[in-house]
């Protein structure tokens, strides 16, 4: 579009409503028919294409990129919810295509949903009230996360896929696409189906992450015995550690399972060759 401004110059197109009060960085541009509340804050090198809408107490990072149609910051979809002041932080270098909707916090949560650096987030994915969510996260089209969700860094989630209220994906983590999650997924786990199932390893996604050959060859054989069938779970995090306490991957997919609570572990079918 012709803005009329050079180039480092806040912008904001005479079609687009700013309410007093909002905060605009340097740089900020700010496309036709957009709204931006008065409680907002956009970063530095912000930009909103068109037919953008940020309400609430909402602050976006620095050089985020925000596409037609996405609405962030209005009341989270919770009967709870009574108009309390709560929030939405999104990290900086987002990219938020069309029709993505984020919600802010409750009170009944940590009164924040908050959103790391560099996520995607694809054409109509949707994050719920009281979700965290790490860096470099990827929520491919329709990817949906139910309230209080934490997901770790560098995971992705195929597009229609749901996540389950306070469920944890854990970093590096795979989910298939059109895949409902109800329990936990490990870091570096890899699950598909109707109602995931873990799968294994996201082997893809390590290498192209640079992981060596010694750390996918210990991941590997540290997942074989934490899932195999004789013992119990506690005394086979309890091999693991003690083989691979070094192993600084494979301790955090113990800690990760040690530290489960609201939800189960998502877990391989009985049946399947580990």
């Amino acid at each position: 579009m012709d803005t009329g401004s050079a180039p480092g110059e806040t912008f904001v197109h005479p079609t687009a409503i700013v309410e007093a009060g909002a905060t605009l960085g340097q740089g900020v541009r700010i496309g036709p028919f957009c709204t931006v509340g008065r409680s907002v804050v956009l970063g530095d090198g912000v930009e909103l294409i068109s037919h953008v809408v940020v309400a609430g107490i909402t602050e976006i990072g620095a050089r985020s990129r925000i596409f037609p149609f996405a609405s962030l910051g209005h009341a989270p979809q919770d009967l709870k919810y009574k108009g309390e002041p709560t929030r939405l932080v999104v990290g900086e270098e987002a990219v938020v295509r069309e029709h993505v909707t984020m919600n802010p916090g409750t009170v009944g949560g940590n009164s924040l949903t908050k959103i790391g650096a560099r996520c995607l987030f694809m054409a109509g994915s949707h994050v719920a009230h009281d979700c965290t969510i790490g860096d470099n996260v990827i929520l491919v089209n329709n990817a949906t996360l139910g309230g209080h969700v934490n997901v770790g860094d560098f995971a992705i989630l195929g597009g229609i896929s749901a996540v389950h209220q306070f469920v944890r994906i854990g970093k590096h983590a795979m989910i298939g696409g059109m895949t409902g999650v109800e329990g936990d997924v490990i870091p570096y786990g890899l699950v598909m189906g109707d109602r995931a199932r873990l799968q294994g390893l996201n082997i893809v996604g390590l290498k192209r992450r640079g992981f060596s050959r010694e750390q996918i060859h210990d991941l590997r054989t540290a997942y074989r015995l934490l899932f195999a069938q004789e013992g119990t779970m506690a005394e086979r995090l309890d091999d693991v550690s003690s083989l691979y306490g070094k192993a600084a991957a494979v301790m955090e997919i113990v800690e990760f399972i040690r530290g489960a609570n609201n939800r189960a572990i998502c877990l391989p079918k009985a049946d399947a060759t580990l």
